[in-house]
């Protein structure tokens, strides 16, 4: 069961104002393609009682993003009604959490990512039985984060590296053995900076 304080938390940050972000934030000088963005759907899945965040970190055998850390979630299909149940979906798929475990606080503004998708993160409290399951196709493990450690904004550090002929900065909030970076660290921090 979610503790009152943290659901308070997490509910008066996604009510703070916001705006959307870019995997170009800390880029002014490489503008956005100005392609077509793909609708897509991550969850922020946390667990209420340990007070942490379910993150995966992708099969080496992808061929986008291989062995990056990414939030459960994906693209959304048609068969979704919208980004929230793609979310949910994706995350039953990748991590093996149903739906109805998973309660929905709301959702933060949509995050454009260098890869063409127009990301929307959902956060939601697991609040039933969950043993994470790996879906190995995509996923190669299943881990968390302590919620406090990823929603630090002194936790974070600007890196950079090139990328397509210039230099490329970005979020990151390692943990552990865990590299934690681009978008999904982002994200991360927008939630950071809404609630601090």
């Amino acid at each position: 069961m979610a503790r009152p304080d943290l659901e308070s938390r997490l509910t008066q940050a996604l009510a703070r104002a916001g705006r959307p972000s870019t995997d170009f934030d800390l880029n002014p000088e490489v503008a956005s393609p100005g392609q077509t963005l793909r609708q897509a759907g991550v969850l922020i899945a946390v667990d209420p009682g340990r007070e942490t965040v379910v993150l995966t970190k992708r099969s080496p055998a992808l061929k986008h993003h291989p062995g990056q850390v990414a939030f459960p979630g994906g693209k959304l299909e048609i068969t979704d009604a919208d980004v929230t149940a793609c979310a949910l979906r994706e995350a039953r798929e990748e991590v093996g959490l149903d739906p109805a475990c998973v309660r929905v606080l709301g959702q933060m503004p949509p995050h454009e990512t260098v890869t063409g998708f127009h990301m929307t993160p959902v956060i939601g409290l697991i609040e039933g039985p969950y043993t994470p399951r790996a879906e190995w196709g995509e996923v190669s493990e299943v881990f968390t984060v302590p919620l406090a450690h990823v929603t630090d904004p002194a936790r974070f550090v600007v890196q950079s590296r090139a990328w397509r002929g210039s230099l490329r900065h970005y979020y990151t909030v390692p943990y552990g053995p865990y590299y934690i970076w681009g978008a999904s660290a982002r994200i991360l921090r927008a939630l950071a900076e809404r609630m601090a």
